[in-house]
């Protein structure tokens, strides 16, 4: 399941990034569940070349996010809003200043995430 997820985040950042045939294939295999089998009877080309493509696919794409990060970047920045989140909530019940202070470092930290 991992797999799909990382395959799915990587592909909404970087797919665009594809060939539109690419981007065709890999979108039936990963948002579309369709099986190696079903789309190469559908493209007219063999189950391994399918299964081939696929794998290209994920190398350019994973090639693309150790180049620039961007889905690091966004999974840094939801958690740190998370907290921010979280400690905004626990201020309002605990007046506590240090979860105040806990939310203002967590905002440094995104806009640090997004000057890298």
């Amino acid at each position: 399941m991992e797999k799909i997820v990382q395959q799915g985040l990587l592909y909404d950042f970087y797919g665009e990034l594809l060939t539109e045939h690419q981007r065709r294939i890999y979108e039936d295999v990963v948002m579309n569940d369709l099986s190696l089998s079903e789309i190469a009877q559908e493209q007219g080309i063999s189950r391994q070349g399918v299964h081939d493509l696929i794998r290209r696919c994920d190398r350019i794409l994973a090639g693309y996010e150790e180049k620039l990060h961007l889905v690091e970047k966004f999974a840094s920045t939801k958690r740190l809003a998370a907290e921010i989140q979280t400690a905004l909530d626990d201020y309002e019940v605990r007046k506590d200043p240090e979860l105040l202070s806990r939310a203002r470092r967590a905002a440094r930290q995104i806009t640090q995430i997004e000057s890298r």
